[in-house]
């Protein structure tokens, strides 16, 4: 057996992550865990018969299918011991011993900020979750989300136009794309940031895997941000998870008659820091000096557009819906050839169409 089959079945291991800390930590390589009689796994604080048990059944099967996996979308291991693991990731009380990673994991991340909340934003949640992702890589913050729908996405894509690195962690394997719409969203933070893991590849998305992934949002970032969540919001498993692990929590305010803004007004009253400007975050961080290398404030690079639809892009925004007359009267073109430009914005998906034809950008 070699280390990289150990590091995997351990990740197959259906125990606690701090259970699967103590074995790494009980043996010399995470081969012998595999190699131990029953006595000795049981001698390991908090190994039961039961986990014993798993143990020697895993240490019979191959990992040849999750080797193939990672060798098709080009994922790498690291360990707890790598000096590329996350510093914050290290501190909390259950580390995951093993992440599977796409893309680059840099030193860089050390300054990360989570931003979540709910899968069905409003409008107002989306734009303020793309708005401060946006900002927050322009000074030189790297954006972590956990790719669902709704403002995990939005907070990826304001921190990929932003021109800055991204990380989002996943529920499931890391070769699958969950939701399936987020899949060329994926690809793109492949390219440009980090998809980890630490379910083995091919498991599947299920329920109680995103608490236990949430762990990870918020171990490795300095502080996370609350934008829209209503009672019972993942986000908000999220935000007591950072509490438990001695980090800031930041909420964003809203609608008193939205029910997606309960989660964070409780937690404003709570003593969490009410954020209106990016500023507030960095304020409260305490760390603008260390932060170093601050991304210039750009448009996305990878948009080349003809020159009408740039127009078109420029009278738009994130907050602000107009109305297709407006914006063909303001470019001075024919609302048909508005009309026209418009849908094919819309099929790039940098522009989103509401009802009564009124448009934003999309985020």
């Amino acid at each position: 057996m070699q280390e990289i089959d150990a590091w995997i079945l351990l990740s197959k291991l259906e125990i606690s992550p701090r259970k699967r800390l103590a074995l790494v930590q009980s043996f010399d390589s995470p081969c012998d865990i595999f190699r131990a009689s029953k006595e000795t796994l049981l001698g390991v604080k908090g190994i039961t018969e039961q986990n014993a048990e798993k143990i020697l059944a895993l240490a019979r099967e191959g990992t040849d299918r999750e080797k193939r996996i990672m060798e098709k979308v080009g994922a790498k291991i690291i360990t707890i011991f790598d000096t590329v693991y996350s510093p914050n990731l290290k501190e909390i009380y259950d580390p995951p011993v093993v992440l599977y990673v796409r893309g680059e994991i840099k030193e860089e991340d050390k300054f990360a900020v989570a931003v979540v909340g709910t899968r069905r934003p409003t409008q107002y949640g989306r734009s303020v979750a793309h708005k401060l992702a946006r900002e927050l890589v322009q000074r030189g913050f790297t954006v972590v989300s956990g790719l669902a729908r709704g403002i995990d996405a939005c907070a990826h894509r304001g921190a990929l136009e932003g021109g800055g690195r991204t990380i989002a962690v996943l529920g499931c394997g890391i070769d699958i794309a969950y939701p399936q719409e987020n899949k060329e969203l994926m690809e793109e933070i492949v390219r440009r940031g980090a998809v980890i893991s630490e379910f083995a590849p091919g498991v599947p998305p299920q329920p109680w895997h995103f608490p236990i992934r949430n762990r990870i949002i918020s171990g490795l970032s300095l502080g996370t941000v609350i934008v829209q969540a209503p009672e019972g919001s993942g986000a908000l498993i999220t935000a007591d998870l950072a509490l438990e692990q001695g980090r800031e929590v930041f909420a964003i305010p809203g609608n008193i008659e939205d029910p997606r803004s309960k989660g964070p007004h409780q937690l404003i009253k709570e003593g969490a820091k009410l954020v209106e400007f990016v500023e507030d975050i960095i304020t409260e961080l305490g760390i603008p000096s260390q932060v170093s290398h601050p991304v210039p404030i750009s448009q996305p690079s990878n948009l080349f557009l003809p020159p009408e639809e740039e127009q078109l892009l420029k009278l738009l925004s994130y907050e602000e819906e107009r109305y297709i007359g407006d914006i063909s009267k303001e470019a001075g073109l024919p609302p048909a050839r508005v009309a026209s430009l418009l849908t094919f914005l819309e099929l790039r998906g940098l522009v989103k169409r509401l009802p009564g034809d009124h448009f934003v950008l999309a985020s």
